[in-house]
């Protein structure tokens, strides 16, 4: 039997998953964090993208998407503490298209008033909710 360790995501809303895995990747702020159970603790903020659980006995990933958060990692438990947080299956392509586009105008037709951060953060995570689309549909989903 492969070791394990307790991962929880949770968003302002609800609990999106809760349960064991054997390996967890998470969209780190310098890069992708892969973790195994019995890691070192860790606490860090993560950036908009794809949470990818391997849960014991199923051959594909469980891919949950995060707007950014924090995420903290102890040797028998992960947590991520999600602004948001939706399971890949529910991400709405055509809303993430909208909202990428509507950002992407927002950062080219800048006026005085102009909400640079806002209109960034926006962009990034209409694009990873795109990305987390495109590797749902790559493994045949």
């Amino acid at each position: 039997m492969a070791m394990t360790v307790h991962v929880d995501v949770v968003s302002a809303e609800e609990s999106i998953f809760s349960g064991t895995v054997e390996f967890a990747v998470f969209p780190g702020e310098a890069g992708e964090l892969g973790i195994y159970p019995r890691h070192t603790a860790l606490l860090t903020r993560i950036k908009p993208g794809t949470v990818r659980l391997k849960v014991p006995d199923q051959d594909e990933f469980e891919m949950v998407y995060v707007s950014g958060g924090m995420l903290e990692v102890q040797p028998q438990m992960i947590t991520v503490l999600a602004d948001t947080a939706m399971r890949a299956a529910d991400l709405d392509e055509a809303k993430a298209l909208e909202a990428k586009k509507r950002a992407e105008e927002a950062l080219q037709n800048r006026k005085a008033e102009f909400d640079y951060a806002a209109a960034e953060a926006e962009l990034a995570q209409a694009i990873a909710q795109l990305q987390t689309i495109q590797r749902l549909r790559k493994r045949g989903h």
